[in-house]
C-alpha cells in the first residue's frame, strides 16, 4: 500500500526520490519501496527521512504498532520456558 502522506511531503518539497534518498543516505530504490510500502524503514532512516520531510518519524510505525489481538490475548512466545 502507497503510503500516500509520504508521497505529499516529499512533493510539498518538490523533491524527487533521488533527492530523498541521497540526503537520508539510502538507495533510490529503497525509498521508492519505503513509498511504496514495500518495506519498512529502520528506525534510523525514519528518524532521517523525517527530518527532511518535516513529517513525524514515528508515522513510519504507525500501521503496524499497538495492535491488539482479539479478546485483549496476549501473543504467545515461540520459546520454551527452561526454568
Amino acid at each position: 500500500m502507497v503510503r500516500s502522506w509520504l508521497v505529499t511531503a516529499r512533493e510539498s518539497f518538490n523533491m524527487s526520490h533521488e533527492d530523498v534518498a541521497e540526503k537520508a543516505k539510502i538507495t533510490r530504490q529503497y525509498y521508492g519501496m519505503i513509498e511504496n510500502g514495500q518495506r519498512d524503514p529502520s528506525v534510523k532512516v525514519a528518524q532521517r527521512l523525517g527530518e527532511i520531510l518535516n513529517v513525524n518519524w514515528t508515522i513510519f510505525f504507525e500501521s503496524t504498532s499497538n495492535k491488539k489481538l482479539p479478546n485483549n490475548k496476549q501473543p504467545v512466545s515461540s520459546e520454551k520456558d527452561t526454568a
